[in-house]
């Protein structure tokens, strides 16, 4: 039953895996990556030497620690408020209008969001017009946008993220929460001393395993929501190796970015997944 399995990912996981050799040539399509020139590590210097090189880098990790930082609240949040309600009817449909988002792509998110965040007709600006606000181009204002990134993404996510820590809240002792009442403790505190204590071991968890995606700032929401004019705070390594390998033919180069990150985000995933071991108890095996 596996064997379908395994072979896809041999197949479109691992196979590709030599094209890394790119990286390290001057590559040329038509002479394949045998005949193509060798030229070491000259991609890597001339990827550091490009001015906008170490702007991508911190766009990058900025985006992508901020989106970790408030995915990891948000659910957490959204999780302890939907605990306290009492209509279960009431909680399975907010439940499932917060988690419809998760389901669509960013196409047709970044489709609704142009048309919500436009500066002229959009919902937004036209609220903040009626409190005298000027209008503000958010998908065009480098001030603006790494937070509307963050945001969108959010709201995309945190519906899913829920689900994980709604399921861990059902497995607290309910008695704890009766030892708790009778003690004299509101709502309020059995959250700060039974609730939040019963889900430390899944914050930790989801904390850590989150650092494996500090270089993964999201290539599908920026390239559908940014444009040449937010390229200072909203250019990330996907987006360079995109504009790199496929508009302006520079493989080598393209490869290059790509190797180094991802390099860099298995060192990443490796320390996540030992923390996760140390403080979560957590095993792959």
């Amino acid at each position: 039953m596996l064997l379908p399995a395994v072979a896809l990912v041999l197949i479109y996981c691992y196979g590709p895996m030599a094209g890394m050799a790119i990286a390290f040539e001057k590559y040329v399509p038509a002479k394949g990556m045998i005949d193509s020139k060798w030229v070491g590590l000259d991609n890597f210097d001339f990827v550091l030497s490009l001015p906008d090189t170490y702007r991508v880098l911190y766009n990058t990790v900025f985006i992508a620690f901020m989106k970790m930082v408030c995915g990891l609240i948000a659910p957490l949040a959204t999780a302890l408020l939907l605990n306290e309600l009492r209509k279960i009817a009431f909680k399975r449909v907010f439940q499932t209008l917060i988690y419809l988002p998760h389901f669509l792509s960013w196409i047709i998110l970044g489709g609704i969001l142009l048309d919500i965040l436009s500066p002229s007709s959009g919902l937004v600006n036209q609220v903040l017009k009626s409190f005298g606000i000027e209008p503000v181009f958010f998908l065009g204002d480098n001030r603006w946008f790494p937070f509307v990134l963050v945001a969108t993404d959010v709201w995309k996510e945190f519906g899913f993220g829920t689900i994980v820590y709604l399921a861990a809240l059902t497995g607290i002792n309910p008695a704890l929460y009766e030892a708790a009442e009778i003690d004299g403790a509101g709502r309020w505190k059995q959250t700060l001393n039974v609730t939040l204590p019963g889900i430390v071991p899944i914050i930790i968890l989801l904390s850590t395993l989150s650092l494996g995606q500090i270089l993964n700032a999201g290539f599908d929401q920026v390239f559908n929501l940014y444009n040449s004019q937010v390229y200072e705070s909203g250019d990330i390594i996907d987006t360079l190796v995109y504009r790199l390998g496929l508009e302006q033919y520079q493989y080598g180069v393209a490869t290059a970015v790509g190797l180094f990150k991802s390099v860099v985000s298995f060192l990443f995933i490796s320390l996540s997944y030992a923390l996760a071991y140390r403080y979560a108890n957590y095993r792959i095996f």
